[in-house]
């Protein structure tokens, strides 16, 4: 469902013009999850931020669906934004102020895609059905992490996208936060590209690549 052809992006610093994507290739499945990996600044971010419609490449295509994402209308990358994708990052990106509820169903609203019995078996699956009437501030790291993968999910998105989503947790809650993040994903009927430093997560999801000087280099082992 993703197709990403020769990709590259620059961006101007003041010791001049640094390449950060000098021609990606990759391809992702309808259901399938791929990792990619990459050290601290090889463009993993950056890569997500574009397929995320966030930012405009310099060159090169992105498809989803056989479908140019570059060339689309701000209004049309709202749109998927909205209704395409779901996102989850290491640092949550709560709204503070909205109860777990709230932030679980957040999502799904602004797509036009609330399904009640579908959030409140989130809820439950995700360990959040007894909090829901409380505030992120008054969660654990893990909890956070369980509710925006929740909020991410809730409009059944074609896409996930996922930076470093448990790079704040402890291995063994890694693994599990994972674990049911990858189950719901098949759930919900979504692909899901992740970026990840460890070798030990990525070997969970079915395809592994690694991003090095710009280029995706190999399937990493």
């Amino acid at each position: 469902m993703l197709v990403v052809e020769q990709l590259c992006k620059s961006f101007t610093t003041a010791q001049g013009t640094l390449a950060v994507l000098q021609g990606v290739d990759l391809r992702l499945a309808h259901g399938s999850s791929l990792a990619l990996m990459g050290e601290s600044g090889s463009g993993k971010s950056t890569l997500l931020h574009l397929i995320a419609g966030l930012d405009r490449a310099d060159s090169g295509r992105i498809l989803i669906d056989d479908e140019p994402l570059d060339g689309r209308s701000e209004t049309a990358l709202a749109r998927w934004r909205r209704q395409g994708i779901g996102l989850v990052f290491q640092q949550y990106n709560l709204i503070s102020s909205l109860t777990v509820a709230a932030n679980l169903a957040f999502q799904a609203r602004l797509a036009q895609r609330h399904d009640r019995a579908w959030v409140d078996y989130l809820a439950e699956r995700l360990g959040l059905s007894t909090l829901l009437q409380r505030y992120p501030e008054q969660l654990s790291g893990g909890q956070q992490q369980r509710l925006a993968i929740g909020r991410a999910l809730a409009a059944r998105p074609a896409l996930l996208l996922a930076d470093e989503p448990t790079g704040s947790l402890d291995e063994a809650s890694s693994d599990e936060v994972l674990a049911l993040l990858l189950q719901l994903v098949a759930e919900a009927g979504s692909s899901v590209l992740m970026v990840t430093h460890s070798r030990r997560l990525a070997a969970q999801l079915a395809q592994r690549c690694l991003l090095h000087n710009g280029r995706v280099q190999s399937e990493a082992r």
